[in-house]
């Protein structure tokens, strides 16, 4: 997958259609929750991922040197609205990615999240790409609104298939890991368990793998982030944003604007790809006129000054917080 070329013409051409015809812009899971009864309910075919083998961010003709930006986001309670916000925005972040030279050849694949212990639909999976499919895909979201009310949802099953079930050409032919984000407010379970596997997946496998296992074999070719956003239901919270620092260390992130959310991810991978700094970022923000930058900033600044990064040009960054240049660090 990844063929094709992002065009914010055809997105606007969509959304005409969509708002003349009045249908929304997630009308699989219309259909469905408001016409079957839930038991029935189950995830699009071209998201479902039981028998999946793999999900590919393949190099072409057309896309020399692919990147692999992953975007899984947790669907379940005050969560729903995060692809309905990520929908509206996708031609800002395709606009900075591109526009802005953060990323040349960006391949991105949605997914959406629930849980295993009672939700119809806990895992569903999009494929990488780099043209208005990725809208199609989010499109056939199913918005199932679940979860267990224990503070927990299977991020755990998610990380697994992503870890076992992709190939991204930009890890296997230049060592350059991938981007992963994961955008949620509660815990995960603290391991894969082997029967969910199956049951979502069709994998056999024989054993639980425990959460940082699997966390870390992720990380062999992903950078992983985990995004907290404001407004959820769990916003803030301490034994959240613990757990998660304990499994990323830096790379949570907290959000205090949902609407800032795109915008976040294209300057978390600018920053990664050593395209900008984070002063630079914001300005671009600003140029394409933006108004997320005051949120962006914050939200960022931590991991920036965490990490540091390398300029375009090779210019040492300058912490916008603390107006000092600082030492720059190469991802790898």
């Amino acid at each position: 997958m990844g063929s094709g070329r992002w065009s914010t013409d055809v997105y606007d051409a969509a959304e005409r259609y969509r708002s003349a015809s009045g249908t929304g812009a997630f009308a699989y899971s219309d259909r469905v929750t408001t016409s079957s009864p839930r038991a029935s309910w189950a995830a699009h075919p071209s998201l479902d991922p039981k028998g999946l083998t793999v999900r590919e961010s393949r190099d072409s003709a057309e896309h020399p040197v692919s990147l692999a930006i992953a975007v899984l986001f947790d669907v379940t309670g005050s969560m729903r609205q995060v692809p309905q916000v990520l929908q509206t925005k996708l031609p800002e972040l395709f606009g900075l990615l591109l526009r802005k030279g953060y990323a040349e050849h960006p391949q991105i694949l949605f997914g959406a999240v629930g849980d295993a212990t009672c939700d119809r639909v806990p895992l569903q999976l999009g494929q990488f790409e780099s043209d208005n499919r990725m809208d199609d895909d989010l499109g056939n979201i199913l918005l199932e609104g679940g979860g267990g009310g224990q503070m927990s949802e299977s991020y755990e099953l998610a990380l697994y298939t992503m870890a076992r079930h992709t190939a991204i050409d930009c890890h296997a032919k230049r060592g350059r890991r991938g981007y992963l984000f994961l955008i949620g407010d509660e815990l995960p379970y603290g391991k894969v368990k082997a029967r969910e596997v199956r049951e979502v997946i069709g994998d056999d496998l024989c054993e639980d793998i425990p959460l940082p296992r699997i966390v870390a074999e992720l990380q062999r070719t992903f950078d992983v982030y985990y995004i907290l956003p404001a407004g959820s239901s769990y916003a803030g919270d301490a034994r959240v944003l613990d757990t998660w620092r304990k499994l990323l260390g830096q790379n949570v992130i907290e959000l205090d604007d949902l609407d800032a959310v795109c915008e976040t991810i294209a300057l978390t991978v600018g920053l990664g790809e050593e395209a900008i700094d984070l002063r630079a970022g914001l300005d671009d923000l600003t140029d394409v006129g933006s108004s997320a930058a005051p949120a962006v900033g914050r939200a960022l600044a931590p991991l920036h000054r965490d990490r540091g990064t390398v300029a375009r040009g090779g210019a040492p960054l300058v912490d916008p917080a603390a107006g000092t240049a600082a030492g720059g660090t190469t991802r790898l």
